[in-house]
């Protein structure tokens, strides 16, 4: 049976009324989305290697005869979804059409062979035997893994030539990722080897006996020896030019399923600024230099979607008035500049799965929307996107307006901040080690909006104040600025 195309009306009567077959699944439910799921990610396993689409139909019986169903927006909408909503991993390629006839309406849900199988629904592998599915034992979803080792066509899956499974952490594939990817009831009566179980992943590749290279990222133990661009560098420049003082370098170097939480934790403890601001005699509210979230999503994208044959690292610069994110790898397949965000493609495919199993990535295709949403409530307005630069793809964000806009606090946020790193038992401190504390790099920076205003506001002293110079030279905080940095620890 060969369909050349879903919009020729004669070839969906076809497939209502041809017999049983391991490509075509009928179905009058309209709701019940495992089954939907579990069919689509049968079809594009393939496991017959039929190298054509399969079909799910709504709204046939199994004899062949229509239901009577009228396919509505959101049932279109709801079976769009199942390749979005990442419970599919990796996600399908499918094409939904609503045909109508005079006995009532068929949705119909192409899906095409996958090309990284084995594909996930929940954790389990489906595919067809005959005109019925099943969950593949470990001897089928080998034959997946060795169909799709033959098909390799994306950098993440190759193999990795001189990395071993010495390479890999195996505690943290084992007890953090392998846990999350795999449905529980399936992980307790796996037996297989620890290669076979990475294979079944994409991360392990069983005829070059090496890690992938999606495996080496993500659960490598040195990363950066077999990829040497494979970290993220923040830099934080002190004013609104890379000609500017470098004030902060962080190296974000590790593997990713560590580097992400890392990462994760430090947009919102150090990119992320909130200032309260009274919005009634009872009440305030936080206003923030950038939404959490949006950064969040921004920085995730440039790790999942790099080219990671380059040596250059993710990029991550913030200035006085805005953050930028450049990876290393422009738009990739299906997607233009003309068509995007609305049209994506996954250079690193594996990655992409990963990132959605463990939580950093919430729905496909939807993420650069949500952000731009939560960019223009926040005052920043909209991310731009730079796709002039060819081998790379570079996005900024600048800063709040409605936090810029705020009447600031009588003590400055630098201030605040150094009041709160000195010592508990007020221990004079050296200049140097108050810097350190605050990862400062640039001495005139600090001494400037730092220690400058808490001397001229009285909240801290010298203990020499006759020899400001002298080597010896401490600081302490006064009185006044005890009190002050008790109230800002009781906020």
């Amino acid at each position: 049976m060969l369909i050349i195309s879903i919009n020729d009306p004669r070839a969906i009567i076809h497939l209502i009324t041809s017999g049983e077959s391991d490509r075509i699944e009928r179905t009058v439910s309209v709701s019940n989305t495992d089954k939907f799921s579990e069919a689509v990610c049968a079809f594009a396993n393939d496991f017959p290697n039929h190298r054509q689409s399969g079909y799910l139909l709504i709204g046939v019986k199994d004899n062949g005869t229509l239901s009577g169903l009228k396919v509505t927006d959101d049932l279109l909408k709801n079976l769009g979804a199942l390749r979005s909503e990442g419970n599919i991993l990796p996600p399908p390629i499918i094409h939904i059409e609503k045909k109508s006839f005079p006995d009532g309406d068929v949705a119909v849900v192409e899906v095409k062979p996958s090309f990284f199988p084995p594909v996930r629904y929940k954790g389990k592998v489906w595919i067809r035997i005959g005109p019925r599915k099943a969950v593949a034992n470990e001897a089928e979803e080998r034959i997946l893994i060795e169909k799709r080792q033959v098909g390799i066509t994306t950098f993440d899956s190759c193999s990795l030539a001189h990395s071993t499974l010495e390479d890999i952490d195996v505690e943290l594939f084992k007890h953090h990722y392998l846990p999350k990817a795999i449905d529980n009831e399936l992980l307790e009566r796996d037996t297989r080897a620890l290669s076979d179980k990475m294979a079944s992943l994409r991360l392990f590749d069983t005829t070059a006996k090496t890690p992938t290279v999606a495996g080496i990222l993500l659960l490598g133990k040195k990363p950066e020896y077999f990829l040497p661009g494979a970290y993220v560098q923040y830099v934080r420049f002190g004013g609104t030019g890379r000609e500017a003082s470098v004030l902060r370098e962080v190296k974000f170097s590790a593997n990713l399923i560590t580097m992400l939480n890392k990462l994760d934790s430090f947009i919102d403890t150090s990119l992320v600024e909130r200032k309260p601001v009274p919005v009634s005699v009872l009440r305030e509210e936080q206003v923030l230099n950038y939404p959490y979230w949006a950064l969040r999503e921004l920085l995730m994208n440039a790790v999942m979607h790099r080219d990671y044959q380059s040596n250059m690292p993710v990029r991550l610069y913030q200035f006085d008035d805005r953050i930028e994110i450049m990876n290393a790898g422009g738009l990739y397949g299906n997607a233009r500049p003309e068509n995007f965000p609305n049209v994506n493609d996954y250079r690193n495919p594996i990655i992409a799965e990963t990132m959605k199993v463990l939580g950093y990535v919430n729905r496909f295709s939807r993420g650069v929307s949500r952000v731009n949403e939560e960019l223009l409530e926040n005052g920043n307005g909209k991310a731009i996107f730079n796709f002039d630069l060819m081998t790379v793809f570079e996005v900024t964000v600048h800063l709040s307006n409605d936090y810029l806009t705020q009447v600031s606090d009588p003590v400055s946020d630098p201030v605040s901040d150094l009041l709160k790193v000195m010592g508990k038992e007020n221990i004079p401190m050296k200049r140097a080690d108050l810097q350190l504390k605050l990862e400062f790099k640039h001495k005139n920076y600090f001494l400037k909006n730092y220690l400058k205003p808490a001397l001229e506001q009285g909240l801290i002293e010298m203990t020499i104040p006759d020899k400001p110079n002298s080597r010896l030279q401490r600081y302490r905080l006064t009185e006044k600025g005890s009190k002050l940095k008790q109230q800002l620890q009781n906020k």
